[in-house]
C-alpha cells in the first residue's frame, strides 16, 4: 500500500478556483467517505482550509488510485474533471510525505511559518478517526507530521513573527489598534480573528453570526459584544473595520451594505472567507480597503535563515520516516521465515518421534534442543542483516531476496500483517 496526494492550492490555482473548491466540514466529511468507499483506497483524510483542498489517501494502485480521488473530487465540489485537472497536483509515496511535512511546518502556507496549519491538521486527523476512514498508515503519517511541526517551530524561528492570514490581512488594511471592529462569523478563523484584534488593541470587538448562540459563545470566550446576522447593516455604520469569515457559499455583505455603511469615511474590509464573503465591488467604493485571500498570496512570514533550517528538518524527518516505513516492511518477512522454519522443525520432530518412537524424554529433549539451535543459527545472520538493512533505500529489496531465497509464500508475509477478518491492519 503506498501515500497518494491529490490537491489544489493557492500555489497551484487562483483564488476564484479555489472557491469552487471550497468545503465547508459536512462536504469534507462526504468526500473522506467517498474516497474511504472506493475500491482503490484503503484510507482516507481530507484537508479543506482557506487555501487548500487536498486529499490524503493510501492506495494499492497508484493510477487506479489517482482516477478515482479525482473523479471523487470533481463530483463533491461539483467542478468538472476537465476544469479542475490543470490545477491538480499530484505527489506518490515519499513525494507525498514530504509535501505533508512541508504544509505541517507551514512552508507552503499562504502565510510561510504560520501557525494555524497545525491546528488545522490536527482537526483533520479527529475528522478521519471519527469518521473512521483512517487507519494505521495515515494515522502514523498524520502524527509523524505534527511532530515535524512542532519541531520546526521549537527549533527555528520559523513563526517567531507570529503572523497568520489574519494577522498579516489586518496589517493590510491599516492595523488594528484604536479601531471598532465588527466580526461577521464565529468559526476558528473568526476566533483567530477576535483574539488578534483584542491583543493588538482594538478599541471594542462585535461578533455576528448566523447561529446567535455561537456569536455568543465566541465572545464569552474571548470578549466583545454579540449580536445577530440581520443586525450587521446597523452595526457596520459604528464600525470601521470588517472582518469577514463565514462558510457561506454566497456573497454575505452586499456592495450596497458596504456603501450605506461607509458613506464616504475610510472603512477597512478583511474578508478572509473561501468563497469570499464580501461583494468584490465594494473594492471601488470612496474610502473603502477591501483585502482578501487573493491579496494576501506570496506574503512574507520567516526569515530566509529559518526558511532554509526548516527545509533542511524536512528532508531530514521525510528521509527516517521512510526509513522506518522500509525497515517496517522487512519486519514480516523474517516473521514470515521463522514461523516456516518453526513449522518444518515441528514437522521433523514429529517424524522422528514416528521413526524412533523408543527415545526417552531427555534424548527427546536433547535432540529437540539441537534441531532448534541449528536452525537459529542458520537464520541469524541473514535475518539480523536484512533488519539492519531495512532502513536502507533497498530494504524492501533485501526482503524480496529473502524471499526468493528461502521460497517463502508471499501471502504467508501479508498474514503477519493482516488480522482475522482479512482487513488490512
Amino acid at each position: 500500500m503506498s501515500y497518494l496526494v491529490v490537491g489544489i492550492s493557492h500555489r497551484s490555482a487562483a483564488i476564484d478556483v479555489l472557491e469552487r473548491v471550497a468545503l465547508d466540514a459536512e462536504a469534507a466529511t462526504k468526500l473522506g467517505l467517498m474516497v474511504r468507499n472506493s475500491a482503490a483506497v484503503a484510507e482516507s483524510a481530507v484537508v479543506a482550509t482557506c487555501n487548500r483542498t487536498e486529499v490524503y489517501a493510501v492506495v494499492d494502485r497508484f493510477h487506479a488510485g489517482m482516477d478515482e480521488v479525482t473523479a471523487i473530487l470533481s463530483d463533491v465540489t461539483g467542478v468538472p474533471l476537465l476544469d479542475l485537472a490543470e490545477h491538480l497536483y499530484v505527489h506518490f509515496e515519499e513525494g507525498a510525505v514530504a509535501h505533508l511535512f512541508q504544509v505541517a511546518v507551514g512552508l507552503d502556507s499562504m502565510i510561510v511559518g504560520e501557525s494555524q496549519i497545525l491546528g488545522q491538521l490536527k482537526e483533520t486527523l479527529r475528522a478521519a478517526q471519527d469518521n473512521e476512514t483512517i487507519g494505521t498508515d495515515l494515522n502514523a503519517l498524520f502524527q509523524h507530521a505534527l511532530r515535524v511541526g512542532k519541531r520546526a517551530r521549537t527549533e527555528t524561528g520559523i513563526d517567531s513573527a507570529g503572523r497568520s492570514v489574519v494577522s498579516a490581512g489586518l496589517e493590510a488594511v491599516g492595523g488594528s489598534e484604536g479601531r471598532r471592529a465588527l466580526i461577521v462569523g464565529a468559526g476558528s478563523m473568526a476566533s483567530l480573528a477576535a483574539q488578534t484584534l483584542m491583543t493588538n488593541g482594538a478599541q471594542s470587538v462585535t461578533v455576528a453570526n448566523r447561529n446567535y448562540d455561537r456569536a455568543v459563545a465566541l465572545t464569552d470566550r474571548i470578549g466583545g459584544t454579540a449580536i445577530r446576522l440581520a443586525d450587521v447593516p446597523a452595526a457596520l455604520t459604528e464600525a470601521d473595520l470588517l472582518v469577514s469569515c463565514t462558510g457561506a457559499r454566497g456573497v454575505v455583505i452586499t456592495e450596497e451594505m458596504i456603501r450605506n455603511a461607509a458613506d464616504g469615511r475610510a472603512l477597512g474590509v478583511l474578508d478572509v472567507a473561501l468563497p469570499r464573503d464580501v461583494a468584490p465591488e465594494a473594492a471601488r467604493i470612496p474610502g473603502v480597503t477591501l483585502i482578501t485571500l487573493a491579496d494576501l498570496v506570496g506574503t512574507a512570514g520567516g526569515s530566509e535563515a529559518d526558511i532554509d533550517e526548516v527545509r533542511r528538518i524536512v528532508g531530514e524527518e521525510t528521509g527516517a520516516f521512510e526509513a522506518t516505513r522500509r525497515a517496517a516492511s522487512v519486519a514480516p518477512t523474517v516473521v514470515a521465515l521463522r514461523a516456516m522454519a518453526t513449522s518444518l522443525v515441528e514437522q521433523e520432530l514429529a517424524r522422528l518421534e514416528r521413526r524412533l518412537p523408543d527415545l526417552d524424554e531427555h534424548e527427546r529433549h536433547e535432540v529437540e534442543r539441537t534441531i532448534h539451535r541449528v536452525v537459529d543459527k542458520v537464520l541469524h545472520n541473514p535475518t539480523v542483516r536484512v533488519k539492519e538493512l531495512g532502513g536502507d533505500p533497498g530494504g524492501p529489496t533485501y526482503a524480496d531476496a529473502l524471499r526468493q531465497l528461502f521460497a517463502l509464500d508471499q501471502a504467508a508475509v501479508d498474514a503477519v500483517t493482516t488480522p482475522k477478518g482479512g482487513e488490512q491492519a
